[in-house]
């Protein structure tokens, strides 16, 4: 199917989020949407998908104009939309969300034909998923899957995925790819929205870049990440985190024999020793679900060790409460902002101060001073390059990396003796990705202890001083922050890492021997295609 989009302009009061843009999806087509936070991306889709109403122009598939009242409208004219921020009940099953919308004309539920397309479509992709498993209970990565398989099973001919790898892992993220280019091949068309240009760079067939509400260009998708994202931003944007050597000082948190179990029996941290010093950035590697997001939590105090000891400077942390410990310079970002990290009917204002509405610099005698709060807001909303309409707006009107600065300006706008930061920048575009990462190194820099989670390897590796890999609950070493990507890989599996060095080396050997054959081969396919003037092969098949 034929997507187009002619003159789309869409406004939220005085706010344009679309001015007049113009969109061509070709059947097959895989063709990416790239911008900054609040570029208008999100928008542009949700008026496609029925959500909004355009102030102006028009759909048109296969060449004919159409209205979609709502996205049961858009959903019958054949397209489906994974989004940014779940669509799920989070008390329903996982047959029970695929079900949803979908009911038949009696009473009672088809759960037997949901749980066998969840099964069916779990089973093709490899996305491991119990289709009787309670939406609340999976991790956020499984989650997404849910999302994914929800839209797949629609049959959608137009497929409109909003940022669906932000919470998924490396591994996770190929395997998407390769259910991409799968529906591609079959002549989906997929809207593929990231601001991840590694991605943009190996799936898309071709790229449209928005710019503060209106197209800006084209790009190729052979184009430098350097070149992309400064197309995105409209500047040119360092790709490597720039910082001095760590100059390391006392150790600032101690953790020793850390172990958390869950009520079920499974044992999530297991006997965990980490220390961190103050004035290094100590990153957490490991694959979602393997004990990273128990292990924050426990910091916080939001989860209860069953065994171990955390000390910070010498104090006590287990025996502390939330609030103490965010009282005593604990900063922490949560892994899952939507649920963790923000109110979501609250202002933004006030989100900016949950967890400090006690502070004599905004309250007195326990009542919030407006004055205050908005004044602490425009302060931090400069300071952070938040992109929004006025401070009293509900934090719901964010795109999902504005609501995610509005977490990083509240935990770091003060003064800290540890960060915590799990996920620190997911869902948030480069531009955005590169000042959190300024801000980060400059508390290391500062003296903080810092402690990175993040199942982005290129995050890891840019900001660690030191990695600490995690693999079911352990601890698989802690090793130098300039260790090999493909080393780190390997540990992530679970193995250690003399071992992963020698396999990534083996590894390494043989691929440049592949690629040497590979080189030959693709030369001789040439030189035949060009004798017999034969097609090229489709530039997707040889990525």
């Amino acid at each position: 199917m034929k997507l187009e989009l002619q003159g789309i302009t869409k406004a939220f009061g005085p706010v344009v989020a679309n001015r007049d843009i113009d969109l061509v999806v070709e059947p097959g087509e895989i063709h990416a949407l790239l911008g900054e936070n609040g570029a208008g991306k999100s928008t542009l889709m949700n008026v496609l998908y029925g959500l909004y109403q355009p102030d102006h122009g028009q759909i048109l598939l296969d060449g004919a104009p159409v209205r979609f009242d709502g996205p049961g409208d858009a959903v019958r004219a054949g397209i489906g939309m994974v989004h940014q921020h779940f669509m799920l009940v989070p008390v329903f099953t996982v047959a029970e969300s695929l079900a949803l919308g979908h009911e038949g004309p009696g009473p009672l539920l088809d759960l037997d034909a949901a749980r066998r397309t969840v099964r069916e479509l779990s089973d093709r992709f490899g996305f491991d998923i119990d289709p009787d498993a309670v939406v609340e209970d999976l991790p956020v990565g499984a989650q997404q899957r849910v999302e994914i398989i929800k839209a797949l099973s629609r049959d959608a001919s137009v497929l409109i995925l909003d940022e669906p790898t932000a919470v998924l892992t490396p591994q996770e993220t190929d395997e998407l790819i390769g259910i991409m280019r799968e529906l591609a091949a079959s002549g989906t068309s997929i809207v593929f929205i990231t601001h991840k240009l590694r991605e943009v760079r190996a799936v898309a067939d071709r790229i449209t870049v928005i710019r503060r509400g209106e197209v800006v260009g084209q790009a190729d998708p052979a184009s430098s990440e350097s070149e992309l994202a400064a197309l995105m931003v409209g500047r040119s944007v360092t790709m490597q985190v720039e910082k001095a050597p760590a100059e390391p000082g006392e150790v600032a948190l101690d953790i020793r024999g850390l172990t958390v179990v869950t009520d079920a029996g499974t044992v999530m941290v297991d006997e965990v020793d980490l220390q961190v010093r103050a004035g290094e950035v100590l990153g957490i590697a490991g694959v979602q679900g393997n004990g990273q997001t128990e292990l924050s939590e426990v910091l916080l105090g939001i989860e209860s060790a069953d065994a171990g000891e955390i000390s910070l400077y010498g104090r006590d942390l287990l025996s502390q409460s939330v609030h103490q410990r965010l009282r005593g310079g604990m900063g922490y970002v949560p892994e899952d902002r939507s649920t963790d990290g923000v109110v979501s009917s609250f202002s933004i204002a006030e989100n900016l101060v949950l967890d400090r509405y006690d502070d004599p610099a905004i309250a007195r005698a326990g009542t919030i001073s407006p004055r205050r709060l908005a004044e602490n807001a425009e302060e931090q909303v400069a300071e952070y390059d938040i992109r929004i309409g006025s401070v009293h707006d509900p934090i719901s009107t964010l795109s999902g990396g504005n609501a995610q600065k509005v977490v990083i300006a509240r935990e770091m706008g003060r003064p800290l003796k540890l960060l915590v930061a799990n996920q620190p920048t997911r869902g948030v575009d480069v531009g955005s990705i590169e000042f959190i990462h300024q801000q980060m190194v400059a508390e290391r820099d500062a003296g903080t202890p810092v402690v990175v989670i993040s199942t982005e390897l290129d995050e890891v590796l840019a900001l660690s001083d030191r990695i600490a890999v995690m693999y079911r609950g352990k601890v698989v070493d802690v090793v130098p922050g300039d260790t090999p990507r493909d080393v780190l890989g390997l540990m992530m599996a679970g193995v250690p890492a003399p071992e992963a060095r020698a396999q990534a080396a083996t590894h390494e050997t043989a691929l440049a021997a592949a690629d040497e054959g590979r080189s030959i081969a693709a030369e001789r396919q040439e030189r035949l295609a060009a004798r017999d003037g034969a097609t090229p092969a489709n530039p997707r098949e040889t990525r």
